[in-house]
């Protein structure tokens, strides 16, 4: 049986796990906490009613691990569930990914998604050996573009209405990197100390 869990160690604080189906109540329960937060710039937290939504999206990561499309991970800050990180699906043809991320309120502070989007950043260049990587993000999310930028992503353009957000449709920014600018970016510590098996190509 395929082993559904990938484990990417950060630092003592801070670990990138897969999702299982026992951490729906948890996650259902950071959802629900920062609704208010959450809901100002993301399209699905009136979706997650119940801990059976939570539960089904964890099915829904667990096989994209399996379809060999990529994978999303829980953020592990100190034992606690702080948010989620992940690849929408691998487009292998043309060797591309899109990485999406969110944090509950409580977690802020602690470069937490800068950290894990760099972990996912070089996992997609040296472990799936993609060539793009690319992130999406409403214009008016001051913080949040500010953290890609920060990555050193390019930003290559703005999409005008892209996203309806419950009563209103808001335009994103577009920011990417190849492998070619994230290695001259980073050089030798770009990549982590370690890179645990894991990744499926």
């Amino acid at each position: 049986m395929t082993n559904l869990v990938i484990t990417l160690p950060i630092n003592g604080d801070l670990v990138l796990r897969s999702l299982v189906v026992d951490d729906a109540p948890a996650l259902f329960l950071l959802v629900d906490q920062n609704r208010t937060y959450l809901r100002e710039w993301l399209p699905w937290v009136d979706a997650q009613t119940s801990v059976e939504d939570s539960r089904i999206f964890i099915l829904t990561t667990q096989q994209q691990y399996v379809s060999n499309l990529g994978f999303h991970t829980g953020v592990w800050f100190r034992g606690q569930l702080a948010g989620v990180v992940g690849y929408h699906s691998i487009d292998w043809t043309n060797k591309s990914v899109e990485i999406g991320y969110w944090l509950g309120a409580q977690f802020q502070g602690h470069g937490i998604v800068t950290k894990a989007c760099r972990r996912l950043v070089d996992y997609a260049f040296e472990e799936f050996k993609l060539n793009r990587v690319q992130i999406r993000c409403a214009t008016g999310n001051k913080k949040s573009c500010a953290i890609i930028e920060r990555l050193g992503f390019n930003r290559e353009g703005m999409t005008p209405q892209a996203e309806f957000l419950y009563d209103h449709f808001v335009d994103l920014y577009i920011y990417g990197m190849t492998a070619d600018e994230w290695r001259a970016r980073m050089g030798n510590a770009g990549r982590t100390q370690e890179l645990p098996n894991g990744g499926r190509s």
